[in-house]
């Protein structure tokens, strides 16, 4: 219940299905929560420009049939992107995402992580009473979201009372537990599952990404003043938001660890596979952090004891 900003990778054959997947969720849904509360950014490269590209103004003032099937339900190997091998620039939509977002704060998160009901209206409450360690602190600052994954076959928590029986059950689990534990391991993990659920949002916790937590991903709620992400990257080459990690290191912000607030993966708990084609994917774009990147980065943004991707 807030404001969403949607950008959607959508190249060459891709557009046409996505135009009408938008149409069928504003027309078709039976409520006004679509049209209301999300933007849709449409976006692809220069050398998969859609042979025919839809005029908003003209498309959204026409009715979908909404006794079609919903246009989304579609062979995700039969689509432009997969037919053409094309790699998710998955950083160029949470930059677009981002840049297009009217709001001060803004939760750069991906579709299938599902935020915990309230969240939006606990955490401007918090901000509003601005208490310790928000009125001391004079570091810049996010506010990462503990992330967990749950089996396929249970229902999505609600609160953190919930979650917690669920992680007791093993029904939940931390976020990669299986794929990049450190990828998601969040300082005082253990001390954040083990504490009760409060009526209020509050910090938990104020980490750095720095020691055992070197590598360490979040998914935070930060403003428009935090470094982008290194649209270089591919959501296939793994560990995207690293680089952008790092910078924050050196920055020396504050993580500022919510107490309540959680985000849940798409049903379903992920466990390693081995995939060589991607493990490929992976090594070409490590050694292209190494070896471009982090150069750029230290020129641009110096060091700091600790910090590193």
């Amino acid at each position: 219940m807030a404001p969403v900003s949607l950008a959607i990778y959508a190249p060459g054959a891709d557009m046409a299905p996505t135009v009408n997947s938008i149409r069928y969720l504003r027309d078709c849904t039976d409520n006004e929560l679509i049209r209301e509360f999300v933007t849709f950014h449409v976006f692809f490269q220069h050398k998969h420009i859609p042979s025919k590209i839809p005029d908003p103004e003209v498309f959204l003032n026409t009715p979908y049939n909404c006794t079609e099937k919903p246009p989304y339900v579609v062979n995700s190997s039969t689509t432009y992107m997969k037919l053409k091998s094309l790699l998710y620039p998955v950083n160029v939509a949470r930059n677009i995402a981002r840049d297009a977002a009217l709001t001060h704060y803004i939760l750069p998160s991906d579709i299938e992580l599902y935020p915990s009901p309230n969240l939006v209206p606990r955490f401007l409450n918090m901000i509003a009473r601005n208490a310790k360690p928000l009125n001391t602190s004079t570091k810049p600052r996010v506010f990462p979201i503990s992330i967990f994954e749950v089996d396929a076959k249970v229902k999505v928590p609600s609160t953190k009372t919930e979650l917690q029986a669920m992680l007791k059950k093993q029904t939940a689990i931390p976020f990669h537990k299986f794929v990049c534990p450190n990828c998601h391991n969040i300082p005082q993990a253990a001390q954040w599952m083990s504490a009760k659920e409060t009526t209020q949002m509050d910090v938990f916790h104020v980490g750095k990404r720095k020691g055992k937590y070197v590598i360490w991903e979040p998914i935070f709620i930060g403003t428009h003043r935090d470094p982008y992400y290194d649209e270089r990257l591919s959501w296939e080459g793994k560990k995207d938001k690293m680089t952008q990690g790092y910078i924050l290191c050196v920055k020396d912000y504050d993580f500022m660890i919510l107490n309540n607030a959680f985000l849940i993966h798409k049903p379903g708990i992920k466990r390693f596979a081995k995939n060589a084609k991607r493990d490929a994917i992976v090594s070409r774009q490590n050694h292209f952090v190494k070896g471009v990147i982090t150069p750029e980065l230290k020129k641009l943004f110096g060091t700091r004891d600790g910090c590193a991707m």
